[in-house]
Parts: structure tokens; C-alpha cells; sequence
């Protein structure tokens, strides 16, 4: 029997790709469109610790701060607001993106094992799904994912990993319970996102999280960035 292929779940923002700035403008836009009444008895901002979180998490903290109720129709409202905003600001050549050093060679090189069966891709992120698939159309990266967990599944990140096997599971008709796996991020969050799964953990200070301080949070695997994806694919592939 052939071994089980190795899962291998990326972040986006910050470990792919930056947007320089266009998703972070986006989110707050959105809330200064979609609630500018209530924005205004708050003192006419909020600040968001946006780095590993999820989507839905960030609007759940957005609805308690402003004294709005949460429900699924309120999320939806924001969101398609949200998604407006985004692709406004991804369109926008003022906002000076592009993605993370070395990485479209590293997904190469990891795709190769995806072609011999040895490697399975895909995207494990706080994004909502359709804001994940702007931001890795803009940067031509989706064809390299094929499924993923994503911010509006659950607002716990710690919750997305197990979402994301089931759908490599559903989407390559294999066993993946027990492959190798991996996340790879650049947040104290997605170290411990990877813990909960029970994955190998590899951080990567390509985003707004210092070296020295995901350091701290033991991750087994811990990059600069990935210049040199040579290394890089060897230590983290295990093929």
C-alpha cells in the first residue's frame, strides 16, 4: 500500500500574499458603509486585532462593539458589503500587493508531489471563502487549491482544520486520517491552530508577526520567509 500523502494547508494573507492593505481597508469600509450611526456613538472608529483572525470572529467582535445583533441575515448584510469593498480595493492599482518572496516557486515545487499523488494543497484561513478566492485569483495562486476551511465555516480557528481535512477527503475521494499534516502561517493563531489538529506547525515571519516573537510560541518549523524554497519545500514536504 502506498503511503498516505502529505496534507499541506496554507494561510493566505501574510504567508501567500499581501495586499497592501486593500483587504484591511475593505473590512473597515464595509463597517463605516454598512454602520456609520452606530460607528459614530462608538467615537467614529474601532480597532481590530485583524492578524489570524476569522472573518465571522471579527464581525462577531464588530456586532458587540457597535450594540448590533448578531444573527446569519446581519453577517450576510456586512459581508456582501465587505466583498464590494474588497474587489473595489483589489482592482485598484494603489494598493501595491503581491505575493509573499519565494512562494510561487515553493507551490510549484509542491505541486509537482501534488501530481504524483505524494501531496495534498490546500488553504486553511480566517478569510470568508469568496474573499479567499478574490485575493488568490488576483495573485494567480487558486490553481494551485482545490479545497479549503475558511472564515465563514466557523469563528473559531481552532475549529477549521478537521473542515478542511473532510474536504480534501470529499474533493480527492481519499483517506486522509492518517496523513501527515501541516499548516503553514505567520500568526501566533495559526501555530495554534495547527496544535488542535494535531499538524506540524510551521510559522513563517513573512506577515506582521516578528521572528523573534512566533518564536515564542514554539512552532516546529520557523522561516523567515521562503527565499530559499529549496529548504524550505525539504523541511516542510517529508516526501
Amino acid at each position: 500500500m502506498p503511503d498516505p500523502p502529505n496534507v499541506i494547508l496554507f494561510d493566505i494573507d501574510g504567508t501567500l500574499l499581501n495586499t497592501g492593505g486593500a483587504g484591511i481597508k475593505a473590512f473597515y469600509k464595509a463597517i463605516e458603509d454598512t454602520y456609520p450611526s452606530e460607528l459614530d456613538k462608538c467615537g467614529g472608529s474601532l480597532s481590530l486585532d485583524m492578524a489570524g483572525s476569522t472573518d465571522w470572529g471579527l464581525v462577531i467582535e464588530i456586532f458587540q462593539a457597535l450594540g448590533i445583533e448578531d444573527s446569519m441575515n446581519e453577517r450576510e448584510v456586512f459581508f456582501a458589503q465587505y466583498i464590494q469593498c474588497l474587489e473595489n480595493n483589489l482592482s485598484d492599482p494603489n494598493y501595491k500587493g503581491s505575493l509573499m518572496p519565494g512562494i510561487t516557486e515553493l507551490l510549484e515545487k509542491l505541486f509537482n508531489e501534488v501530481n504524483k499523488g505524494k501531496v495534498v494543497l490546500g488553504i486553511l484561513t480566517g478569510n470568508i471563502a469568496t474573499g479567499a478566492s478574490l485575493k488568490l485569483k488576483k495573485y494567480q495562486v487558486d490553481k494551485y487549491f482545490c479545497f479549503g476551511a475558511y472564515g465563514d465555516d466557523h469563528h473559531d480557528r481552532n475549529v477549521l482544520g478537521p473542515i478542511a481535512l473532510k474536504r480534501g477527503e470529499s474533493y480527492h475521494g481519499l483517506e486522509l486520517g492518517k496523513s501527515p499534516v501541516t499548516v503553514i502561517g505567520d500568526t501566533a493563531k495559526d501555530i495554534y491552530c495547527a496544535r488542535a489538529m494535531g499538524a506540524q506547525a510551521v510559522a513563517v515571519s513573512s506577515g506582521s508577526i516578528s521572528y523573534e516573537e512566533l518564536a515564542e510560541h514554539d512552532p516546529d518549523l520557523l522561516f523567515k520567509d521562503f527565499t530559499d524554497y529549496e529548504s524550505a519545500y525539504k523541511m516542510i514536504c517529508r516526501c
